[in-house]
């Protein structure tokens, strides 16, 4: 059964390798991060990290991923620190297996779950259904909003990017699992809200169930919309 979730953004800017020298600008996001892993992560929990990708797969904790297509030569291990063999994570969650372990240190055993568009009836979702089902889980969910809510803006300036995250907001802050499962993919995707797959993939698995929710940081210091809250299931 899934315990408790973790929302933290994927964006690579988040290592501070990568940030260079805006590093010190995202020092509370870093701190929001390990505060809500740290918190999720409580009670010896299976720690399952989940984010979009182009195809939905699971990787075991001795995976790796690579932050080099980003201009930094740096591995990061995603549960397990002896991991052998060719980086493969896919980016999201290659920034979340840094931001666990910058939050849990190696070898907190977390597995990948990447949420591409064929999850629904893919071998990787039904992994994550077994998990659920055997263990007690606590997700930690790599995902931003949108990318168009400024001029500088990856995506430039969209107006409807305010509201949409707005409602990823509100949706986080009260623990509204539904309300993430109706976010518009196809809107999402043209706000580049990179986000929205693992979601609407979290609101499949979470439906039903009710949620303290708490929310620790919120904002676009980019133009993209960065987002940490913390869920834990109600008895």
């Amino acid at each position: 059964m899934i315990e408790a979730i973790a929302f933290c953004p994927q964006a690579p800017v988040v290592v501070p390798d990568l940030a260079a020298g805006a590093a010190a600008e995202l020092a509370e996001l870093r701190t929001a991060c390990t505060a809500t892993i740290t918190q999720v992560a409580a009670g010896g929990r299976q720690i399952v990290l989940l984010g979009a990708a182009n195809a939905s797969a699971y990787y075991p904790a001795s995976s790796r991923g690579s932050l080099a297509a980003f201009g930094v030569p740096l591995e990061v291990q995603l549960g397990e620190p002896t991991g052998a063999g060719e980086p493969d994570l896919p980016p999201a969650l290659t920034v979340g297996a840094w931001l666990v372990e910058a939050a849990l240190g190696p070898g907190s055993g977390t597995v990948g779950i990447a949420v591409g568009p064929d999850f629904a009836t893919s071998r990787a979702a039904a992994d994550l259904r077994e998990l659920v089902d055997a263990r007690e889980i606590a997700l930690v969910v790599a995902a931003d909003g949108t990318a168009r809510r400024s001029l500088t803006a990856p995506g430039y300036l969209d107006e409807r990017a305010a509201s949409y995250d707005d409602a990823i907001v509100q949706a986080l802050r009260t623990g509204d699992a539904a309300a993430l499962g109706h976010l518009d993919p196809d809107v999402g995707e043209q706000l580049l809200a990179a986000g929205v797959p693992a979601w609407r993939a979290v609101a499949n698995l979470a439906a039903g169930q009710s949620w303290t929710a708490e929310m620790l940081y919120v904002d676009d210091p980019y133009g993209v919309a960065y987002l940490v809250a913390a869920w834990t299931r109600r008895a």
